[in-house]
């Protein structure tokens, strides 16, 4: 899986499990997903992602998201 497609997958999890967790756990797990938002519109102007970063670190290969 390319480095695009994993950092789209951590995202999509992070935000649907900061979803379940704000209805099943507590309403302030919401900030998580607040969090991540504000993540992906500040990666998108600056183009500084950590998640990608860390990804990278651990061997994944930068790639075409969408073919």
């Amino acid at each position: 899986m390319s480095l695009d497609r994993l950092v789209l997958a951590f995202a999509g999890t992070v935000v649907l499990a900061s979803v379940a967790l704000a209805h099943f756990v507590h309403p302030n797990w919401v900030w998580l997903t607040v969090f991540a938002g504000a993540n992906m519109i500040q990666a998108s102007f600056t183009g500084f992602c950590p998640a990608a970063m860390v990804f990278k670190a651990l061997g994944a290969k930068p790639g075409v998201c969408f073919k």
